[in-house]
């Protein structure tokens, strides 16, 4: 009985969330709207958005630069955003063969315990990783949360050990986790740029995950139950798949949205919005400033050819300078055609020399301001040859240069 209540108040909260998504389009009534050359011309002297967020970040995801942000190193609670992490150690877990999608996730007595936004599973409940997968990133489902977490490390007490050594390891050095799913407040916490960290970690090292985060509706429990994706954007900004919403009275309205459009990913975060709207109108406007005022080029290749060098006591004379890996910048579209290419390269080399050995660097540079760097190697071993074979070979030399 209890579980038909609960489908039937969730049919209902599922047909209020598509009434709205017309509303929900839109700018609210007196919201300033802003195109993409007007967020280029607010921002044309500043690096600081005028927003009601307590925080916020703009970052760039395949080079991490930050591009704008506010008090982005200040501690607040995240509410919901701290799923991130726990995504994170779950993709990490499949990745690793640890899990795979399809084992079946039991819920414990614990975890169907859970309060806020839930799928409301009961002890016993089983499903696949893949479906628990869907429920978090959509619906944010705290329960679900924590049996994943379980099923990871055993305990959610476990899991957040791990994923407070993970944040270490990213450099999150402003971020605490007290639990998985960000219901407790005080003393769990993070920072904008942290979350950006950990998001960028996420969607660049395990982007399968992207393919759950962008769904906007789906169902749970052999479709009983309706999934609504808490990310409007996903449904509404051009190019967004992902990323996390989060809600407490504490922490106000947070996300950490990413967006692709051409070969640029950006990652938004706001912390501590006044409502739902603000944070999807601000992060619109974030995004909007990226793409329209920064672009991102890949410039070469790795294994691309670069030059020669030659190579002393070898009996190869020379060895050719690879890019050691792909090069691609990002700029302002100001600065496009002020991009200068600085070739180091060694005179020479002495033998013995190690395929894929440093053998130079490529800087590229705006002014004075280094934006990128990229090491070139060599492309083969060279051995060191004996005095023997370096004396044979000069008088094979002399004796080619006497018949020609």
């Amino acid at each position: 009985m209890l579980r038909k209540v609960i489908i039937c108040f969730t049919a209902a909260v599922f047909l209020l969330n598509i009434m709205a998504i017309s509303v929900l389009s839109a700018p609210a009534v007196g919201e300033p709207v802003y195109d993409v050359e007007t967020v280029a011309d607010i921002m044309a002297n500043t690096n600081v958005f005028e927003l009601q967020a307590k925080s916020y970040v703009l970052m760039d995801a395949e080079t991490g630069q930050i591009l704008l942000e506010n008090r982005s190193h200040e501690r607040l609670p995240i509410a919901s955003i701290t799923k991130i992490m726990s995504m994170l150690l779950v993709m990490e877990a499949i990745d690793s063969g640890k899990i795979n999608m399809d084992d079946i996730v039991t819920a414990s007595e614990y975890a169907a315990s859970m309060g806020g936004s839930q799928a409301y599973i009961e002890p016993g409940e089983q499903y696949t990783v893949r479906d628990a997968l869907k429920a978090v990133a959509t619906h944010s489902s705290n329960d679900v949360t924590v049996s994943l977490a379980e099923l990871v490390a055993g305990s959610e007490q476990v899991f957040v050990v791990l994923m407070n050594e993970k944040a270490k390891e990213l450099g999150m050095n402003n971020t605490n986790f007290l639990d998985c799913t960000g219901l407790t407040d005080e003393g769990h916490y993070s920072t904008a740029y942290d979350v950006a960290l950990m998001s960028r970690e996420l969607i660049v090292k395990h982007p399968k995950i992207l393919e759950f985060t962008s769904i906007w509706m789906d169902t749970f429990r052999n479709g009983e139950f309706q999934l609504v994706n808490t990310n409007k954007l996903v449904h509404f900004y051009e190019g967004c798949d992902g990323l996390k919403t989060g809600f407490t009275r504490a922490a106000g309205h947070c996300l950490s949205a990413t967006a692709k459009r051409n070969d640029m990913r950006l990652i938004s975060v706001v912390l501590g919005e006044p409502d739902s709207n603000t944070r999807f109108a601000e992060t619109r406007k974030l995004l909007d400033y990226g793409f329209a005022n920064y672009e991102s080029k890949q410039v070469n290749k790795k294994g691309e050819v670069v030059n020669e060098i030659e190579v002393k006591r070898a009996l190869i004379p020379k060895i050719k300078a690879l890019y050691g890996d792909d090069v691609k910048l990002l700029f302002a579209r100001s600065d496009k055609g002020k991009v200068v290419r600085e070739v180091r390269l060694k005179s020479f080399l002495t033998a013995p020399v190690a395929k894929g050995e440093k053998v130079g660097e490529v800087v590229y540079k705006i002014g004075e301001k280094e934006i990128a760097k990229v090491d070139l190697v060599s492309d083969r071993d060279v051995e060191k040859a004996s005095f023997g074979k370096l004396f044979i070979n000069m008088l094979s030399s002399w004796f080619s240069l006497g018949r020609s």
